[in-house]
């Protein structure tokens, strides 16, 4: 047997469309040579020597904000405690608890566009533009759209999923709120769609090979955890995200979903990302990204792509 990680064929093309017609023939066709390799003659080459950019370029980007129970929870607490509201934690803890369970019953998500410019590869730099000084990371399960959908319902919204990635969704956090216009809320295009902003991959793993509720999301920063859960405390899960954004819009082929961040980015730890850093994110079955960050007026040139010896123990 060939193991997955070191193996790959080839799709001629770069028509979402064209990809995901044959999408089905593709996955049988890997879930043959799973079983019992390549065929005789196919030429085979291993993944290292392959030059790695991201699985996907999206004709469109939706994002999922505030998604995950405990993140949430966590940012609820940090905002009373720091306007002195007088509560203990665990009181606080406990009502933003229940406001959570509210909200995953009667609620909707909160989803809003991205640019597809700001994707790059999994070993790619990050780099951190000039403007802005509080640039952080959120790393999330990516779910990549198989064929037209459109107000699909939540018992079928799977389905039409052709399979799942893993995006960093790097943020700076200063320019989400505007001081000029308080009132007018976030700002998303100037905060999380710099060039280089969304590392993706490496790979694109068919939906059949993926349970997304029973997935780690782990994230390192220099060697040290940072983020590390389930994909279980999604306070709205991949169907029902997948229900509400395409009641709204008709999701095409290629499109690519973020589901949101777990707990422990920078802000929760007073710690941004920095010019020399090395981020490392993986998700159980999806592989692993590794990405350095260079400040915008260093040279981005000498970028590796190969994969990292970094390794996911859950």
């Amino acid at each position: 047997m060939v193991p997955l990680e070191t193996t790959s064929f080839a799709v001629d093309g770069d028509d979402p469309a064209a990809l995901f017609a044959r999408w089905n023939q593709l996955v049988n066709t890997l879930s043959l040579w799973l079983k019992s390799g390549p065929p005789p003659g196919a030429a085979i080459r291993p993944l290292a020597e392959l030059t790695v950019h991201s699985p996907v370029r999206p004709e469109r980007v939706f994002q999922s904000g505030a998604n995950y129970r405990t993140h949430v929870i966590d940012l609820i607490v940090a905002q009373k405690i720091g306007q002195h509201d007088g509560e203990d934690p665990a009181t606080l803890r406990a009502r933003a608890a229940e406001a959570m369970d509210v909200r995953a019953a009667v609620g909707t998500p909160y989803v809003f566009l991205g640019l597809s410019s700001a994707i790059t590869g999994p070993y790619d730099n990050v780099v951190l533009p000039d403007h802005g000084e509080q640039h952080d990371w959120e790393l999330e399960l990516g779910v990549v759209i198989g064929r037209p959908t459109h107000r699909v319902r939540r018992d079928q919204a799977l389905d039409h999923v052709a399979g799942y990635t893993i995006v960093n969704d790097v943020t700076t956090r200063d320019l989400v709120f505007r001081p000029d216009i308080p009132g007018i809320g976030t700002d998303w295009l100037a905060s999380k769609n710099a060039p280089t902003f969304s590392p993706t991959g490496p790979y694109l793993v068919p939906a059949a090979f993926v349970d997304p509720a029973s997935l780690r999301v782990h994230l390192r920063l220099n060697g040290e955890v940072m983020q590390d859960g389930p994909t279980s405390d999604m306070i709205f899960d991949v169907a029902r995200l997948i229900e509400h954004t395409s009641a709204i819009t008709e999701l095409h082929p290629g499109d690519l979903l973020m589901t949101g961040s777990p707990a422990g980015n920078g802000a929760h730890h007073g710690r941004f990302l920095q010019p020399g850093d090395v981020i490392e994110g993986a998700i159980t079955g999806l592989g692993i990204q590794r990405n350095r960050c260079v400040a915008e007026r260093e040279s981005a040139t000498g970028i590796d792509r190969r994969p990292d010896s970094f390794r996911f123990n859950r």
